[in-house]
């Protein structure tokens, strides 16, 4: 058991490393509290521990089903995970959470929290999307599931807008059925609650890009959790052409990976540099000259260089190209995807374009329209300054502070 310690507050954050947007937005938020004050213990599955630097905080490992198995669930359409996989982790929550007898537990996507948390008596801070919030009012727009290949888009969006709150509960019930199982007050059966459910929740947005409805007190806005790997730069960093506007190229470790042939093609015979981060996938054959590729590269530094990112569609590199100015371009295929892009489109700073349709023409053409039409790289400069005035840190602090007060009380 970790020994107490009379000062400082321990906080443990677990993250459900299926995806690497999962391990940074904990992260980014770990660094923000101040070490003269807290003890930070960060728990997640050892695949990501490469690119993490952990000189500030203790880490512990705790194991998440495969990327792979998770990408596949999600790409289908299944559940992804089962009351059993769940309760495997509710028993090795508890475990971790007596070793660590910690004050307060910041989760990300650890669906399990939401009873295991509660059974150790633990105030729980969930973090989460605006976007997956019951308080949001998005469209749906239907992701890439297989039946698109018989249906199309079109007949694809008509079918899922008919079952999409059937499919909902479905994704539900497994947590809810837990929470039976152990004594706990059902959730509903809506998706959206049970990504949300916690003592706190925050949401890694900022509301003049994602707004909510009538939000309860307990949901506070943190602002979006800018976080990049550690890695060196690759040796062409300094060597590259300046003469040309600059893409960076970034599909994540949940984009297609597929894809970024396809990108490359697309940008070979335009005037720009491309610089590409494969997320440590294979390269693909045949890079065009006009391409630079690493495994990893500092996004913040890659963006602020661009003048146009363009990823899978996911919040985190979103926010990490309008923190400096500059607009996106996503191939989304998952629903976390679609629903960022929508919000994005409707803010006037990128452009979507579908993933399982995405051809060089229709790539090349987005990528020209908002070279050419500066209007996404204004609307991108002024949420820079909205993203740089948002007050994170004491936000932050704000709910741990009501968090620490809270648990004090159950003691």
């Amino acid at each position: 058991m970790i020994e107490p310690l009379s000062t400082k507050r321990r906080i443990l954050f677990i993250a459900e490393a299926v995806t690497l947007a999962h391990v940074a937005r904990p992260l980014a938020l770990a660094r923000m509290l101040d070490p003269s004050r807290y003890e930070v213990i960060f728990a997640s599955d050892t695949r990501y521990n490469s690119l993490i630097d952990t000189s500030h905080i203790k880490t512990l490992p705790l194991y998440s089903i495969s990327s792979e198995h998770f990408l596949k669930l999600l790409a289908s359409g299944s559940r992804l995970y089962s009351k059993a996989k769940l309760d495997s982790y509710v028993k090795a929550d508890l475990d971790l959470i007596k070793t660590c007898q910690p004050d307060v537990i910041v989760g990300d996507f650890r669906l399990s929290l939401s009873v295991s948390a509660r059974l150790a008596g633990k105030t729980y801070i969930t973090i989460s999307n605006a976007y997956w919030s019951p308080y949001a009012k998005p469209h749906f727009t239907v992701p890439e599931l297989p039946m698109l290949k018989i249906t199309g888009v079109g007949l694809g969006q008509q079918l899922f807008d008919w079952v999409r709150s059937y499919a909902f509960r479905y994704h539900a019930l497994p947590l809810n059925q837990l929470r039976k199982q152990y004594g706990l007050p059902s959730l509903g059966l809506d998706l959206r609650r049970v990504y949300t459910d916690a003592d706190y929740t925050l949401y890694a947005d900022i509301p003049q890009l994602v707004p909510t409805y009538d939000l309860p007190s307990h949901h506070h806005y943190v602002g979006p959790t800018l976080w990049a790997p550690t890695s060196s730069s690759p040796d062409w960093w300094n060597r590259l052409p300046d003469d040309k506007p600059i893409i960076y190229v970034t599909l994540g470790s949940s984009g297609r990976s597929s894809l970024l042939s396809i990108v490359l093609k697309a940008l070979a015979t335009m005037p720009v540099t491309v610089i590409a981060a494969t997320a440590g996938k294979a390269f693909p054959q045949n890079v065009p000259p006009n391409a630079f590729l690493a495994d990893y590269l500092p996004g913040e530094e890659a963006a602020k260089r661009a003048a146009l990112v363009i990823s899978n569609g996911g919040s985190q590199t979103s926010y990490q190209a309008l923190a400096n100015g500059k607009p996106v371009i996503g191939l989304p295929s998952n629903l976390d995807q679609y629903l960022n892009m929508q919000y994005l489109q409707r803010a006037g700073v990128g452009l979507a374009v579908r993933a399982g349709i995405a051809k060089t023409e229709t790539i090349a053409k987005s990528v020209g329209e908002v070279l050419e039409n500066q209007r996404h790289a204004k609307e991108a400069c002024r949420l820079m300054q909205v993203i740089s005035g948002h007050p994170s840190p004491r936000i932050l602090q704000n709910v741990l502070d009501q968090a620490l007060k809270r648990s004090s009380k159950l003691d």
